[in-house]
């Protein structure tokens, strides 16, 4: 159980650092993407899903919540929270059967559905420093247990 950080320097690294996670994936996992808007979640996602072996486009869900990717070596499960108003929206999508499936979530603005993850998620943040290049990105993975507050 560990954090790492890795610096990536154009979208081709961050696109890369997320191909090498989805290729390192199992069923069950379920993986917090974190950043700001514009900071690069959905290149690291499209990475991912490359990892996965998913060869169809990914994009953002920010206006469905859930996208399905089934063509990989596991199923993908893209949420986008973002526009979550109540938490009982994510009832009504039936996120169980996603959170606890056989396929791998990947979950952006997941605090806001703080008290309904598992205790066991794996947290990935992108950050912009602009002082080291305006495509500049550090990405945080840490593999810890995830502690609700």
């Amino acid at each position: 159980m560990t954090e790492s950080i890795m610096e990536s320097f154009s979208e081709k690294d961050t696109f890369n650092i997320g191909k090498e996670l989805g290729e390192k994936c199992k069923p069950g996992d379920i993986i917090l993407l974190n950043g700001d808007l514009g900071v690069g979640k959905t290149v690291f996602t499209k990475g991912f899903g490359k990892g996965l072996g998913i060869e169809e486009p990914i994009s953002s869900p920010t206006f469905t919540i859930m996208q399905i990717y089934e063509e990989g070596r596991i199923p993908l499960y893209h949420f986008d929270v973002y526009r979550i108003a109540d938490i009982e929206e994510m009832d009504e999508i039936g996120y169980e059967d996603y959170f606890y499936g056989e396929g791998v979530c990947l979950i952006e603005w997941a605090e806001l559905i703080e008290e309904i993850l598992p205790d066991k998620c794996m947290s990935v943040t992108i950050e912009k420093d602009l002082e080291k290049g305006f495509d500049y990105r550090k990405i945080t993975i840490d593999d810890r247990n995830h502690i609700k507050e």
